[in-house]
């Protein structure tokens, strides 16, 4: 692969800064339109992507660092969308290794601290939340681990000894707030955001796993033996909980978050942050969000709707789509044939006979209650807990 040299003398084997910022106005076209509120220290990350795009040239004469925060900001803002930008290896490790890293370590390392503190609530409905205390938890959270681990292995071979171990105790702390999450949400029987959570939470210690082993972390390190696999085997520093949770998640939830292949055809649903996707299987809301919404043409939610049926086809052990078409049918006054003139025949007809639509047919409380019964009755294999 050629390699790239701006006109700052920087070189990247990664994408070139103008055409990421093109990525994200497919993926993420609501950032450039006004939609967001980008006011405040923890928004400046999307601050920062719109001045870019106002001012491409600037992108030109741009080093290490801030190249580094232009990519961190890209996947901030596309991490939740349908198609995230595909900077994710060069933040983890790539930039890392950057043969100018010495001089850009440091201010790279206080980059990744501070973003643990951004602000994605307008940029994802991968969310679950403590109710309690108002406490938010996504899937941000596991792409942070992701590069603050690839940040401490960095830090660690550069000898760079005090800031290695800033950035360790941020991992724990992050690992011990959704630690504390889990365990809230179970004392409070709170099934629905105790099931989103352990989806958000596999995802997250995921990704903290999956850049360990990238950097070859060696298996007798103090650090490493502290954070990985959490959310698969108990650990002596933790509560159970989280084992536990893994274990909810693989048995619960792991067939329904994943790529959403299918939503990415219906290019309608870009349009708003409002219309990212949730996580599965509880969806009813974010269907009804889809129906009711002016932004949308009926032949667009049409087209949403045939994505939704094909994403079943393809996950039919999955409930989540099905329930976003309750949802959205939940909203048109004569359901399914509201869209007659906006999707063909002999779809409508299969779908009216199929089991995409009997998921549907039940009550979002009935489907609910059901989650929480089976999760009620579950017995962790590992753990031997029960919610």
């Amino acid at each position: 692969m050629a390699k790239k040299v701006l006109r700052s003398d920087l070189e990247l084997n990664g994408i070139a800064p103008n055409l990421l910022l093109k990525d994200i106005e497919v993926t993420a076209p609501f950032l450039f339109k006004g939609e967001l509120n980008l006011e405040g220290k923890n928004r400046a990350y999307l601050a920062k992507l719109v001045f870019y795009k106002k001012n491409l040239n600037a992108l030109k004469y741009i080093n290490l660092t801030e190249y580094f925060y232009v990519c961190m900001a890209a996947h901030w803002t596309t991490a939740g969308t349908f198609v995230p930008t595909n900077v994710d290896n060069q933040i983890r490790e790539g930039l890392w290794k950057h043969k100018e890293i010495q001089a850009h370590i440091d201010r790279m390392a206080r980059i990744t601290i501070e973003s643990w503190n951004w602000d994605y609530e307008q940029v994802t409905n991968r969310k679950a939340y403590n109710p309690g205390n108002g406490q938010v938890m996504s899937t941000h959270e596991g792409t942070w681990l992701s590069v603050a681990i690839g940040a401490y292995c960095a830090l660690v071979k550069h000898k760079k000894t005090e800031l290695a171990e800033e950035v360790a105790n941020v991992i724990l702390a992050e690992i011990e707030k959704e630690e504390k999450l889990l365990i809230e949400l179970r004392e409070k029987r709170d099934h629905v955001n105790f099931l989103r959570s352990t989806a958000l939470m596999a995802h997250n210690f995921g990704d903290l796993d999956r850049v360990i082993d990238q950097w070859e972390m060696p298996e007798d390190d103090s650090f490493r033996k502290r954070i990985y696999k959490l959310g698969h085997i108990p650990n002596v520093n933790y509560s159970p909980i989280l084992a536990f949770a893994g274990q909810v998640n693989k048995r619960f939830l792991s067939v329904e978050n994943h790529r959403h292949m299918s939503m990415r055809q219906a290019k309608c649903l870009r349009r708003s942050y409002k219309f990212l996707i949730p996580v599965g299987p509880f969806m009813d809301t974010w269907g009804e969000t889809l129906a009711g919404s002016n932004l949308l043409s009926m032949e667009e939610k049409g087209e949403i709707v045939a994505a939704l049926y094909e994403g079943f086809k393809r996950q039919d052990q999955a409930f989540g789509y099905a329930r976003a078409f309750r949802g959205m049918m939940s909203q048109f006054p004569r359901g399914i044939d509201s869209l007659e003139a906006d999707l063909p025949f002999d779809l409508v007809a299969e779908i009216r006979k199929s089991r995409f639509n009997q998921i549907a047919e039940l009550p979002r409380e009935e489907f609910e209650a059901d989650f929480g019964k089976s999760l009620e009755a579950f017995v962790c294999p590992i753990t031997s807990l029960k919610f």
